[in-house]
């Protein structure tokens, strides 16, 4: 071959093994999010049972066209605490066997026919029109739905025009004897191993390797003696992906990626073992025939379809090999106590921005739960200090604030990608509550911190004073919990009752100002004592406050407009009758005690 020819041949291969990996990821993308996050959230629930989990492990790897694509999504969410190791290993077996449907898809350009129906099944028939009308629903469809559609259709057509364009580059090298001769070495069961392992470390991708022998063998003579090696090898090689995405992730992500290496380890060496001994005695006649592109589909697809299912009942073990090799340490322990909801923040998920968005949405709801949790714990400590409780308040104020710092920079990554309109309004009521929900458990703390001063100093309220204070701590709480029940649902409903109690919140805490300096004035109270009642009355209508913010926020945002002082002096300027109305009811539910000086 002249220098020309040989660098034509070279660009060709490398321009189109390019276009086959970054068409196979397009298409992989599009197929994620298209699902909208939901793939993740059913493989979380459905993998209590071993075979579902299987099952379902072969099912989205088919979906969505990488092994290596399903095993991330595997780690991410062990990493989040999500998944066990148990119910992990499980999906990874089932991903061995859903990777094959891509060398099956790939073998589709081996059809040749003159018949013009079965002619069409070939890729490279219908494959244009693909194209056409994938990058019209990218360019000009305006749901998010259709333009995934359209990447789908554009990373099958582009993986396509990749295979086509490798087949195309190789094929002078049928003439070429050296070629030819260089081949025949991957007969070499070892040397054959290890280019699969090798080369599909590289690429990343066993689809991109199988891809690449499925080309060479439309071109040239690809004997199963070369074939089987390579494949194999190229099941252990994909283990480099779920590896260098468990680098930055816990012990528990690492030890993921790890049984998805044992298994394939197991899985090549036993076969090798296995198939080449008893080849030594038998000498199996079609080794020496050509594979073609079926037959290595039917290669990848025959190993894993015995292994992975034979696998199955033993899938303890590689959670415990994976045990040995990174062991549980007390420090692991006390970590996964202390951060088990923040680690449903998983960065992995950011590549499926719907489905981050539902984790961090998740844990949102957690945090808010938390304030509201340590608020009604602090009530209590006003009557009665609890110092163990006290401490169970400090610990969910300082949880707290471990959630809104990290929960405010991850909403702020999943905002720099795109979302759709439902999940950008829910977006902005995470972004815009969030600091509400914060600053609810600072009040709880406060209260918490006053009532240990009381206690300390042996202070308490007057028994007229600690009335008052009861119907007030009961208002606090009941709007505190309509607005988590309105976050929690982003219920419009919920949302729209809280501005009333709000106000009466307000007409409470000035009436319980007045009544404890008509106390003062007559001797039956101590100054001390109202500045205990000042302080934590300050922090009730506060936390009101917040909890009005929150259900303007909700509101507002779903009218695609936060403008929170706007709404509020528009609602109150209008004197709409139905929020005169519940403010009555509310003035009647939290009426103070009648009392006479």
């Amino acid at each position: 071959m002249t220098a020309l020819q040989m660098f034509s041949l070279v660009a060709g291969l490398v321009g189109g093994l390019a276009m086959f990996l970054y068409g196979m990821n397009v298409m992989s993308g599009g197929l994620t999010k298209a699902a909208g996050g939901k793939l993740e959230a059913v493989l979380a629930k459905v993998t209590e049972h071993p075979i579902i989990a299987y099952l379902f492990g072969v099912g989205v790897t088919a979906l969505v066209q990488s092994s290596s694509a399903s095993t991330v999504m595997v780690v991410g969410l062990v990493n989040s605490g999500i998944m066990t190791l148990k119910q992990a290993v499980s999906v990874i077996l089932g991903a061995n066997l859903g990777t094959t449907f891509t060398a099956w898809l790939l073998s589709l350009n081996a059809i040749s026919s003159d018949n013009f129906l079965i002619n069409l099944l070939k890729p490279a028939s219908f494959t244009p029109f693909l194209a056409i009308i994938g990058i019209g629903l990218y360019m000009f469809a305006k749901s998010d739905k259709k333009k995934n559609i359209g990447t789908i259709l554009l990373g099958f057509s582009v993986l396509m025009f990749g295979m086509s364009s490798m087949s195309s580059a190789v094929s002078p090298l049928k003439e070429v004897d050296s070629f030819v001769d260089f081949l025949t070495t991957f007969s070499n069961p070892i040397i054959g191993f290890l280019v699969g392992i090798i080369f599909t470390m590289v690429i990343q991708s066993s689809a991109g390797t199988i891809g690449v022998l499925q080309a060479l063998s439309l071109s040239v003579s690809v004997k199963y003696s070369m074939s089987i090696p390579v494949v194999v090898g190229a099941e252990v090689g994909t283990c480099i992906t779920a590896i260098l995405s468990s680098l930055g992730a816990n012990k528990n992500g690492k030890r993921t990626a790890l049984m998805h290496l044992y298994f394939n380890i197991i899985k090549a060496s036993l076969f090798m073992i296995i198939f080449y001994t008893v080849n030594s005695f038998v000498h199996f006649a079609f080794m020496e025939e050509q594979s073609g592109m079926v037959g290595i589909a039917g290669i990848h697809t025959l190993i894993n379809l015995v292994a992975t299912p034979l696998m199955l009942p033993f899938a303890g073990l590689l959670v415990k090999l994976a045990l040995k090799t990174i062991p549980i340490d007390e420090k692991e322990k006390k970590e996964q106590e202390e951060n088990e909801a923040i680690r449903t923040l998983d960065e992995r998920f950011l590549k499926n921005p719907p489905f981050a968005l539902q984790q961090a949405r998740q844990a949102a709801v957690e945090m808010a739960t938390m304030s509201r949790d340590a608020l009604v714990k602090a009530i209590g400590l006003i009557n009665e200090f609890d110092s163990e409780i006290a401490d169970e308040v400090d610990y969910l104020e300082r949880k707290v604030d471990r959630y809104e710092d990290q929960l405010g920079t991850y909403l702020m990554k999943i905002n720099s990608h795109h979302l759709g309109e439902e999940d950008s309004h829910t977006l902005s009521v995470l972004l815009h509550c969030i600091t509400d929900y914060e600053r609810i458990s600072d009040h709880a703390l406060n209260i918490m911190q006053k009532a240990r001063n009381m206690s300390d100093n042996k202070r308490k309220f007057s028994p007229k004073a600690e009335i008052e204070m009861g119907v007030f701590s009961a208002a606090v709480q009941e709007i505190v919990e309509l607005s988590l029940k309105s976050f929690e649902n982003l219920d419009m409903v919920v949302a729209k009752e809280i501005e009333p109690l709000e106000e009466t919140i307000d007409g409470i805490q000035k009436e319980v100002k007045r009544r404890h300096v008509r106390r003062l004035r007559k001797g039956k109270c101590t100054i001390e004592q109202g500045f205990d009642l000042s302080d934590i009355g300050t922090d009730f209508e506060r936390i009101a406050d917040h909890c009005s913010n929150i259900a303007v926020g909700i509101i507002e945002v779903n009218d695609d407009a936060y403008d929170a002082h706007g709404y509020l002096e528009a609602l109150k300027a209008d004197k709409r009758e139905d929020f005169d109305k519940a403010v009555e009811f509310y003035e009647r539910k939290y009426e103070l005690p009648a009392v006479k000086y």
